[in-house]
């Protein structure tokens, strides 16, 4: 299957926004993940993100994850469904952005991470916007559902595997929050989304595309009509894969549901849903919003 490209560019006024809007509520709907290009974020930055992210993961990483118990003790008694074929760290920007204390990357990350984030946010938004305004919401509805916004990037690298078949580099799971923004590899793929009984591999980035998907957040609030996906990553013997995953989630303490009426679990506050979702995450979905509603109705 070839992933929808989304060009927000045709979202302006003008001849294109209607079918332009018309595709992207498809795909929202349809597909839950796709491609977005002409999203505004700056190109010389995501590729400064990329390069310092490599550069760290050659110095400080790399020696430490090939010399850890499970690189050592990778073979047939490994078992796979416990364990995730990655090294990775979380920077948090919003609230509070804590990138300074990464010492090891030294104060170009910093600087480079809190713009890279105010971008993303920019870009989350638009696409908050737009989405809202496909399921008939006020301009601001997703915006004011999240805040004040939780924005955090899983920071991971995919290490060459010298036996891929025996481990995942991350097990299958759907993302617990609302919008996933994702710079990745352009050369060494992984990651497939599990579409229509089938897993669609996601190729290594073309040009300056960020990938997207939606988490279970927005699911919710959408009453299912945007569902978040199934997904996860294949270790690789060919090469190192690198994943910097910006999440546009809500607040800890953001109320959640769609209207009173509909069926999805309503009126937790998302830290419960997250406090559930960690213990659950490589678990079935629905089990677990069936849970949740159990839980706080």
């Amino acid at each position: 299957m070839e992933i929808p490209v989304i060009n927000l560019a045709e979202m302006e006024i003008g001849e294109q926004r209607s079918q332009a809007m018309s595709l992207f509520h498809r795909v929202c709907r349809n597909w839950g993940f796709f491609w977005v290009e002409n999203h505004g974020v700056d190109v010389a930055l995501m590729e400064k993100v990329k390069q310092l992210v490599y550069s760290h993961y050659d110095e400080h990483l790399k020696e430490s994850f090939y010399s850890s118990e499970l690189a050592r003790g990778l073979g047939p008694q490994t078992n796979a469904g416990d364990v995730d074929w990655e090294t990775t760290y979380f920077v948090q920007h919003q609230p509070v952005s804590n990138a300074g204390k990464f010492i090891h990357h030294g104060l170009e990350f910093k600087e480079v991470m809190d713009e890279y984030s105010r971008h993303l946010i920019k870009l989350a938004e638009k696409l908050a916007e737009l989405a809202g305004e496909n399921l008939g919401l006020e301009k601001e509805y997703l915006k004011r559902t999240f805040a004040p916004a939780f924005v955090g990037t899983k920071v991971a690298v995919y290490p060459q595997c010298p036996a891929p078949e025996r481990v995942m580099g991350l097990r299958g799971h759907s993302d617990a929050g609302g919008i996933i923004m994702l710079l990745q590899d352009d050369a060494v793929p992984g990651l497939e989304f599990f579409k229509d009984g089938e897993w669609v591999p996601v190729p290594p980035t073309k040009g300056s595309r960020i990938f997207v998907n939606f988490g279970d957040q927005m699911e919710v609030v959408s009453n299912g009509a945007y569902r978040s996906v199934w997904h996860r990553v294949r270790a690789d013997a060919r090469g190192s894969r690198l994943s910097v995953a910006t999440f546009y989630n809500p607040d800890g303490g953001a109320v959640i549901g769609p209207s009173p009426e509909l069926v999805y679990p309503g009126g937790y506050r998302f830290k419960e849903y997250l406090d559930y979702y960690l213990g659950t995450k490589f678990g079935d979905k629905g089990a677990r919003f069936k849970a949740v509603k159990e839980r706080f109705e």
